[in-house]
């Protein structure tokens, strides 16, 4: 027992004298508590960032372009800041920022275009924080699908040589060819050998033809015996062999920039994301809306004069104004017209907000009056005003075109008497607005004849929600809202 106390009391001794020595030892060496700060600090390290991606700035957009940055790296930025313009399938958006701090890396330069949703374009740090010393993320590896399908890692040199390469995996059996694809290879006098088929069952389709042909570097001749080795003249400088007399070639070839354009060739235009978009809505409304038509002629006279009568008070408005007053009236009173089509059928809206067709540089887009059967005519003329300044500076926010209910295109001031209009999903129907022309018509209480202002309106509809009875009604209504425009003040 004596021993076990002396045995302890001896550890504890050693123990507050090696504690003594570990303290003397820091004491003495303070460059160890720098090392490892240094090690922990942001130069090593760097400093955590702020991802900014790129939003979804419209339901329908898939990628933008970055039109301009509006902050320079190393700029202060606050929460609400514009940081950039973004073009996307709508309208150039300003992107604005959603926290403080300092933008400190611009990921995507302007004009970088195509930029699919969740593309990392910017990094901030927080405030107070060494911008320069950011960490960027490495970029994430894609791998191509394009890239993945193929094990031969030498089809493109094969395709550089007239003869084919006896290496080349090509199919058991015959080549099997698709019509198109014989036309083209056949036409331009390429071997379907070198072709690389990605069809079913090993069938060369057009496109592996297409992808063959730009591969190629130039259209060869026909092979012959007559030329002997000591020829000195280059095959390249051969002309072209033309396609026979009456085949017309399935591509038309690029012309050369600065050149006069030969027959048949074409100049490639990069088309935007507003003009892809529009291309793919009006061929989904076309294909898969049905379209039903209805026109009616309305007398503009009471219109002519009462703009007149305004135009003394300097109150300045336009036939269109009324149009769209009278059509957001009439909606209101036949609300069994003011619905849309979603996946499950019919949705009755409790809002009326009228869209109007606006052509842009960019092309067509269409903000919205909202709320437009509460509004007078001089609102709805300084709304319409504001927006069309704004959609053609391509400055409108996604509020201002989303969710429209009815849509109105006037094409009057073009001269035009009437048209028909496609419909834009998901709304049931689009007004088309012709010019007022003069017409000789017969008075029906005097039996004499006066010259009346006419004006012509289509009435395009979805025949699932609008049918034509229930779009004749439509016309006939909005017809006396128009010719008689104090109804539309007492709706």
């Amino acid at each position: 027992m004596a021993a076990s106390l002396l045995l302890g009391r001896q550890g504890v001794v050693f123990g507050l004298r090696l504690s003594a020595v570990n303290k003397c030892l820091w004491s003495a060496h303070p460059w160890q508590e720098h090392v490892r700060h240094f090690f922990q600090s942001p130069w090593i390290l760097g400093v955590s960032p702020l991802k900014v991606q790129m939003p979804a700035l419209s339901p329908t957009m898939e990628e933008g372009n970055i039109v301009k940055w509006l902050k320079s790296e190393g700029e202060a930025v606050a929460a609400g800041d514009a940081l950039c313009e973004i073009e996307t399938d709508k309208a150039v958006v300003t992107l604005e920022s959603n926290d403080d701090g300092i933008l400190a890396k611009i990921m995507m330069e302007e004009g970088s275009r195509n930029v699919r949703l969740g593309t990392l374009i910017a990094l901030m740090v927080e405030e107070g924080q060494d911008w320069k010393q950011v960490e960027v993320p490495a970029p994430e590896a894609v791998p191509s699908p394009a890239l993945a399908g193929h094990t031969d890692p030498a089809p493109a040199p094969a395709v550089a040589f007239p003869p084919p390469s006896p290496s080349k995996a090509l199919p058991s059996g015959p080549l099997r060819l698709s019509p198109a694809a014989r036309h083209i290879l056949d036409t331009h006098g390429i071997s379907p050998k070198l072709a690389s088929p990605t069809g079913p069952r090993g069938l060369i389709t057009k496109e592996d033809a297409l992808n063959l042909l730009k591969a190629t570097p130039a259209p060869k001749a026909a092979p012959t015996t007559t030329i002997t080795p000591a020829d000195p003249l280059p095959v390249p400088t051969a002309a072209p062999t033309p396609p026979p007399p009456g085949v017309r070639p399935n591509i038309p070839p690029l012309s050369i920039p600065g050149k006069p354009g030969a027959p048949g060739t074409f100049t490639e235009i990069p088309a935007t994301n507003i003009r892809r978009v529009i291309a793919q809505r009006l061929t989904q409304s076309k294909t898969t809306i049905p379209h039903a038509y209805a026109s009616i002629d309305c007398d503009m006279a009471a219109v002519m004069l009462l703009r007149k009568d305004l135009a003394k008070e300097q109150i300045k408005v336009s036939v269109n104004d009324f149009i769209i007053k009278a059509a957001a009236v009439t909606l209101k009173e036949m609300p069994e017209v003011n619905v849309t089509w979603s996946g499950d059928g019919p949705q009755a809206l409790d809002s009326i907000h009228i869209s109007i067709a606006v052509s842009t540089d960019k092309g067509l887009i269409t903000p919205i009056i909202t709320d437009a059967a509460n509004k007078g005519v001089q609102e709805i003329s300084a709304n319409a005003k504001t927006l069309a300044q704004k959609a053609r500076d391509g400055k409108l926010l996604p509020e201002e075109y989303q969710g429209g209910s009815f849509s109105i295109s006037n094409l009057g001031m073009f001269g035009i008497d009437g048209f028909s209009a496609v419909i834009n999903p998901p709304q049931a129907c689009i007004l088309a607005v012709g010019t007022s022309r003069a017409e000789l018509r017969v008075n029906e209480e005097d039996q004499t004849l006066r010259t009346q202002q006419m004006m012509t309106v289509t009435l395009s509809s979805d025949g699932r929600l609008v049918d034509d009875a229930l779009a004749s009604r439509f016309l006939d209504k909005f017809r006396s809202n128009l010719e008689q425009p104090q109804r539309m003040a007492l709706a």
